[in-house]
């Protein structure tokens, strides 16, 4: 099977997610989704750092891992979906790329609930480790892409100017019709950029440093196979 790359744009309590492959040097569609990571897709379980601010830490603690275990069974069952979907046009789903946001590491969960700046931080991130372990599980190459710096390494990486990737990124979603918005843009770019990578597969510790700097901050850095 030929290779794909799945992207994702990650959103409170949901992701855009992309599927591409490379024809004759430039990308081709073969999936668009959009699926939830809440059971429940009310704001209490889309921002559940927001929900836990209100609880007493232990109750935060227990709240929290229970949506995170959630969040996961999702994110795998979603990324499973497109992958049976990629081999039935015979495609083989084989790296992701994940946008990020600023990728500032965030303290324990005592201080995160005590700062709501922090709070709004460690809701985006809950939701992007989801899926970090889904394709961990999936056992994917992950390329991790700062979201402001996308376009830029896009543009430089192929050789197009502004005018030129926007005009391929737009009629990238012509066959599938809307929504095909900036994040499922964005996302496709991503995973596009992933499958040009030359490096292979991170180590089982690179994927857990990885791990380590969404679910807790503990690192200040981001790791790009």
């Amino acid at each position: 099977m030929k290779a794909a790359a799945v992207g994702f744009r990650v959103h409170s309590g949901w992701t855009s997610l992309v599927v591409v492959a490379p024809e004759k040097g430039e990308p081709v569609l073969l999936a668009r989704q959009r699926p939830h990571l809440v059971e429940t897709f009310t704001y209490a379980f889309r921002q559940p750092y927001h929900t836990a601010e209100g609880m007493r830490l232990d109750e935060a603690e227990v709240f929290l891992e229970r949506q995170r275990s959630e969040a996961r069974l999702l994110a795998l069952k979603a990324l499973q979906a497109v992958e049976r979907d990629a081999a039935q046009q015979g495609y083989k789903v084989t790296r992701a790329a994940l946008l990020t946001a600023s990728g500032r590491p965030l303290p324990e969960l005592a201080k995160i609930l005590a700062a709501h700046s922090l709070i709004h931080a460690a809701d985006g991130e809950f939701f992007r480790a989801a899926l970090l372990d889904a394709c961990r599980a999936r056992r994917l190459a992950v390329t991790v892409i700062k979201d402001r710096e996308v376009l830029a390494r896009g543009g430089a990486r192929f050789k197009r100017s502004p005018a030129e990737l926007a005009k391929l990124l737009a009629q990238l979603g012509k066959p599938v019709g809307p929504p095909w918005s900036q994040d499922e843009k964005l996302a496709a770019l991503a995973a596009w950029l992933a499958l040009q990578s030359r490096a292979l597969r991170r180590s089982w510790l690179d994927q857990r440093l990885l791990r380590m700097f969404f679910f807790n901050g503990s690192s200040g850095r981001t790791y790009a196979c």
